[in-house]
């Protein structure tokens, strides 16, 4: 049996104004948004939420807005939870548990790659800490060290609270590990990777192309019922968008920069900036996302999107 249900899990991106304060407002609006039209099963502070780039102070701002917006909503607030410091990793977590939440999702210190000891050590000062609480974790290189099936399955074994996994890659023989060997877990996939994932059997949708819920939808449920044509023909689909943004995006920036762009298609109000040193996208960079994203793939554009 599963410990977390198949569905689509997205991040909610953090609007910031040009004083880099917390755009509450268009942040409110923007969760109250993908609750209605996309998942329930949303979280902040992800790479796209930039919860490694936030204060301490920020921090607490937007859980709050998050939690209870969410609970408006009748689902239950997921924070992620980003740090070089364990000791600021337990604090946070212990902070919002007072506020309620109960779901988390947590990433590997990353100055530098954990060994065997200090991955497991992790997991017990974590997870053995907050035994009332969920927690997913992200598995990204970023941290170093990417965790293994066989390694989900002894810490699985430990930890009954940990419930889910997100990964990002596409590697078939990783996917493939994580399913088999540790399949009480979910595993979040990607895309593209949630494709492979589903001809080994159930997996979640990590969904980062939030521009078209109808697509995301498709997408799950044709993974649920091992639809391998229509399958590939979204994943084609998905290879046309990010092709579209790499080409109207050329250079390289981390993962919110394009994810505002998303967002920004619901919200015209929408600001692309990121918390510095970060630098985000322009808007001629979105407007000419936008307009040959429509001429490629027009049902993946929201009507409401400008140009």
């Amino acid at each position: 049996m599963k410990r977390y249900p198949s569905c689509i899990l997205a991040t909610c991106c953090v609007p910031w104004d040009e004083q880099n304060q917390f755009a509450q407002a268009i942040f409110r609006r923007g969760v109250r948004s993908m609750l209605t039209a996309g998942t329930k099963h949303l979280y902040v502070f992800g790479t796209a939420g930039e919860g490694y780039a936030v204060t301490e102070q920020q921090f607490d701002q937007v859980v709050a807005a998050f939690a209870e917006e969410m609970r408006q909503g009748n689902a239950e607030p997921m924070v992620g939870v980003i740090s070089l410091s364990l000791g600021t990793i337990l604090e946070r977590i212990a902070r919002c548990r007072n506020r309620g939440v109960r779901y988390f999702q947590i990433s590997l210190p990353s100055w530098g790659g954990l060994s065997d000891i200090e991955l497991f050590g992790f997991f017990r000062q974590v997870c053995g800490r907050f035994r009332d609480c969920q927690f997913i974790h992200y598995n990204l290189p970023r941290t170093k060290r990417l965790v293994t099936g066989k390694e989900y399955r002894r810490l699985a074994e430990e930890h009954p609270n940990l419930v889910a996994t997100k990964n990002c890659g596409d590697s078939m023989a990783h996917i493939q590990s994580l399913l088999e060997h540790a399949p009480q877990l979910q595993h979040f996939l990607s895309e593209t990777g949630y494709v492979f994932g589903s001809a080994f059997g159930e997996c979640g949708l990590l969904a980062s192309l939030i521009m078209s819920w109808p697509k995301m939808q498709a997408l799950l449920d044709a993974g649920k019922r091992r639809d391998f044509p229509t399958l590939t023909t979204l994943q084609r689909e998905c290879n046309i968008v990010m092709q579209t943004l790499f080409e109207t995006v050329p250079d390289s920036r981390i993962d919110g920069a394009y994810d505002k762009i998303f967002e920004k298609m619901y919200d015209a109000d929408y600001p692309l900036r990121l918390l510095p040193p970060y630098v985000g996208t322009s808007e001629d960079e979105y407007l000419a996302f936008v307009r040959l994203l429509r001429e490629r793939l027009p049902d993946w554009v929201p009507a409401i999107a400008t140009p």
